[in-house]
């Protein structure tokens, strides 16, 4: 069944800004006495919030100070704005949406500011990301609670056995099933063992997501 409404992740399934933001996390995390491999800081922290991070990280033994999620978020943007590319493939997904009519919107763990700057790096996002953009901070709890998956479908008018959500992260997927979606799990450097455990329909490929989407 074709979705009525289609959920992207933003970071790592709309721009690929996964590795740009964690070896950033890793450096920052090795600077605070948490001195770890960039594939350790990836199955650590990869799809939840900054927040999130800031508890994992201390219980793990960094010395964060009790500011650090207002200061770190400033500097992570700062970096992103260097250069953050868009997922191969993706604006073709976007237009196969467009030409069958189909409503896309963004749900992400991160915060409005941070998609502001990867997404208004790249004319082709802006244009179809305005007002269809949803953040952790627009709910009460984030992945991999339903909550930020069933606000984005209520503000866009549809139900959620109607939607479809991409992600690529083993957090987002439980988020999509504990929201009663159906989740594509894109996986394009393994084998998405991670996103077939929560009951993600796994991918390697942008491109053939339309076909996956019966668009």
């Amino acid at each position: 069944m074709t979705p009525a409404l289609v959920i992207f992740d933003c970071d790592g399934v709309i721009v690929d800004s996964e590795i740009l933001s964690n070896r950033f996390i890793r450096d920052e995390m090795a600077a605070h006495g948490l001195d770890l491999r960039l594939d350790q800081i990836m199955g650590l922290f990869v799809g939840g919030t900054i927040a999130g991070v800031a508890d994992r990280a201390r219980e793990l033994g960094a010395t964060l100070p009790p500011d650090w999620v207002e200061t770190f978020y400033p500097r992570l943007c700062d970096h992103l704005a260097q250069g953050t590319p868009m997922v191969p493939g993706i604006v073709d997904v976007l237009q196969a949406l467009d030409h069958a009519q189909r409503p896309y919107c963004i749900g992400s763990n991160g915060r409005h500011v941070k998609m502001k700057v990867t997404l208004g790096q790249h004319p082709e996002l802006t244009a179809r990301f305005t007002d269809n953009v949803f953040a952790a901070q627009d709910v009460a709890h984030p992945k991999p609670a339903p909550d930020l998956f069933l606000h984005a479908a209520a503000v866009m008018g549809h139900t959620p056995d109607t939607c479809a959500v991409i992600e690529d992260s083993a957090t987002g997927a439980r988020a999509a099933r504990a929201a009663g979606m159906r989740c594509f799990g894109y996986a394009p450097d393994c084998d998405g063992a991670h996103l077939a455990a929560q009951g993600a329909i796994v991918f390697h490929k942008m491109p053939d997501l339309p076909a996956l989407l019966r668009i």
